[in-house]
């Protein structure tokens, strides 16, 4: 992959060593079933997601696994933790990702693996939609991975952004409904993905 791998030392660090963290543990246990991260200094605590949400992100994952993303060179992995060179304690967790199958020896910290072992990670948007969009768009650039997938729910798009050039990428696409996108060779199979499938699954259940 195209990322340096992150050197971090592995040994058990006091409370005061990594604040950050031991605040977010402990919102993590105040808030069962909600997403807590670190991303530019700042926890960042999304509530759980509700059920469309968990609908599309199902109908993503068929293709990944059809494709034979999830075998003995890749696996396809859900709210695994992806470590941010860019903060001391930076972390943060997308909703799917194709990491390399040996991602397992990648281990950081806290739940969160190595950015060299990511080959593309991909949300589904909430309510902070935003973060998403763009407070993670400059994290996972920054983190050189190379494929990042947005499901907007709010908006009714599917972001494609690849070529990470230091806090953003060099292309961004996005897809409407009633298209197809087929994702890039370097994830480790060839993906397509129906945009319009995908957005439906996400949509909550229309007012009669």
């Amino acid at each position: 992959m195209s990322a340096a791998s992150v050197e971090r030392p592995h040994y058990e660090r006091s409370h005061d060593e990594r604040p950050l963290i031991a605040e977010a543990n402990r919102v993590m246990d105040r808030l069962p079933g909600y997403r807590v991260e670190i991303i530019g200094g700042q926890i960042l605590v999304t509530p759980p997601p509700d059920g469309p949400h968990a609908d599309a992100l199902t109908s993503l994952s068929i293709p990944f696994l059809t494709a034979g993303l999830h075998g003995s060179e890749t696996r396809v992995l859900q709210g695994a933790g992806l470590w941010l060179p860019a903060g001391a304690e930076d972390y943060a967790i997308p909703d799917l990702a194709v990491v390399d199958a040996d991602y397992r020896d990648r281990y950081v910290e806290n739940g969160s693996y190595d950015p060299v072992c990511f080959r593309l990670v991909l949300e589904v948007t909430s309510s902070n939609w935003k973060t998403d969009l763009k407070t993670k768009v400059a994290a996972y650039a920054e983190a050189k991975v190379p494929v990042y997938v947005v499901v907007d729910r709010t908006h009714q798009r599917l972001h494609v952004l690849t070529d990470p050039v230091e806090s953003e990428y060099a292309t961004h696409r996005f897809h409407s409904p009633g298209q197809s996108v087929t994702l890039p060779d370097s994830i480790g199979a060839k993906v397509t993905l129906d945009v319009a499938e995908i957005l439906d699954a996400g949509q909550p259940r229309k007012a009669d």
